[in-house]
């Protein structure tokens, strides 16, 4: 019973990171900090990365190591946005690494809606066949996409000075 809550509180978190990640991609499209949304995208990525930790496993499993590699990708984006302010190569750096952190969540997505989904699991029942492969690799161009042209136009707004009027 307290498996299945937990297990809930986890799958909720993980789709408000997706969609407040994907808020915050299309804000860097438009070359928009989305304060908010990126801590409420931050916030619950990490608590997902984290809550992920405390479901029984035994040994390593695929599932730890993203869940490690999330949260130094994490680290690391909120480093660049927060301590190093996005100035220089860190503006860079805070969309790759936020872009993959998103990435990695909707990459578990696609894996659990394979292994919960009665339809996808009846077309890939061991994530080894080509529908699976496809939606992955749909899902890792996209990301790639989206990454490269947010790397681009996520700039730095420049500062609007108030125009003068001559007396």
């Amino acid at each position: 019973m307290i498996l299945n809550i937990f297990t809930l509180f986890h799958v909720l978190i993980s789709l408000i990171a997706i969609g407040a990640g994907l808020v915050v991609a299309v804000g860097m499209l438009a070359s928009q900090r989305l304060d908010g949304w990126t801590k409420l995208f931050l916030i619950t990525t990490v608590l997902t990365s984290v809550t992920g930790f405390f479901f029984p496993f035994r040994g390593i499993t695929p599932a730890l190591v993203t869940g490690v590699i999330s949260m130094a990708v994490l680290v690391v984006a909120i480093y660049a946005r927060y301590a190093r302010q996005m100035v220089g190569g860190w503006r860079k750096t805070y969309v790759i690494s936020a872009l993959l952190a998103l990435y990695l969540n909707v990459f578990v997505l696609v894996v659990q809606s394979f292994q919960k989904i009665p339809a996808l699991k009846e077309i890939a029942p061991t994530q080894k066949e080509l529908p699976f492969a496809i939606a992955q690799l749909v899902v890792l161009v996209a990301c790639f996409a989206l990454g490269g042209v947010a790397a681009i136009k996520f700039r730095e707004q420049p500062v609007q000075t108030s125009k003068s009027i001559p007396l």
